[in-house]
């Protein structure tokens, strides 16, 4: 299978009866993402380990975003904004484990979700309380974001746009380069007001955030083929979560970014 942008889906199972270890690259794409090694022997799934099925990370995944938006509407509507700071801190943690153990476990992967719920709520819920002019935004970026992933579902199950080795690569680097970007505007933002004016609702911050959003769907776009690719090569049905999971993570900067985007355009 392709290597992907999402850091969960590249820890798939590369054959029915094996996965592969975090950093592992499939046949002819030596070194992997980061030009990591593998490490360590290949584990064996058990022979009762039905093969994976489309409708497996589809229920899984829809679980998954079910609990997110419940949490968040919750925490919106309660009105306890500080538990998104713990919120973030859970769901970085549980998504790191997630990541380095390869975890299959659906407690984890429900947990991370809801914690992501519980931070996007309270932000969510800042936002709108703190004016009028950010009444329904919330809604307004899940919309957004329900939008994005039907659209690429489309333009994926149409071949509208191939994923191909090429693609991945400009996606990953692309990936690579906004975050270096985010994380020196945060730095240069301690010092300076506004830091690199990437969210500061100028016209180089609306070109960021449109920028962010056809990122995301562009991951989106891999993760569809990451999974379809699962499918194919008949890896144990318990990896859906690990899907799902994969997933949720683009699907929650999908939100972020939009939310950035519909809060510049009401201010």
């Amino acid at each position: 299978m392709r290597t992907s942008s999402n850091p969960a889906f590249r820890n798939l199972p590369t054959s029915p009866g094996g996965y592969a270890r975090f950093g592992d690259a499939p046949a002819g794409m030596a070194g992997g993402f980061g030009g990591m090694g593998g490490r360590g022997p290949v584990p064996t799934a058990g022979a009762s380990d039905r093969p994976l099925t489309v409708d497996d990370v589809v229920q899984k995944t829809a679980l998954n975003a079910v609990l997110t938006i419940g949490a968040g509407i919750l925490t919106a509507i309660s009105g306890l904004y500080a538990l998104g700071i713990v919120g973030f801190i859970v769901g970085l943690v549980v998504a790191l484990f997630i990541i380095f153990k390869q975890s299959t476990n659906p407690a984890l992967v429900v947990t991370y979700s809801i914690a992501q719920g519980v931070a996007l709520g309270a932000v969510t819920g800042l936002l709108e309380s703190s004016s009028s002019n950010y009444a329904g935004i919330g809604f307004q970026a899940i919309l957004g974001v329900v939008g994005v992933f039907i659209g690429m579902l489309v333009v994926y199950k149409t071949g509208a746009i191939r994923v191909t080795p090429r693609l991945t690569k400009m996606v990953i680097g692309a990936v690579i380069g906004v975050v270096i970007l985010m994380v020196a505007n945060l730095l240069i933002g301690f010092f300076v007001d506004g830091g690199l004016g990437l969210r500061d609702a100028s016209p180089l911050a609306y070109l960021f955030s449109i920028a962010c959003i056809a990122l995301g769907a562009f991951m989106l776009l891999l993760d569809f083929d990451q999974a379809d690719q699962a499918v194919k090569a008949g890896v144990p049905a318990k990896f859906a979560w690990y899907l799902a999971f994969g997933f949720m993570t683009t699907l929650v900067w999908l939100y972020i970014e939009i939310l950035q985007l519909l809060s510049y355009i009401r201010q």
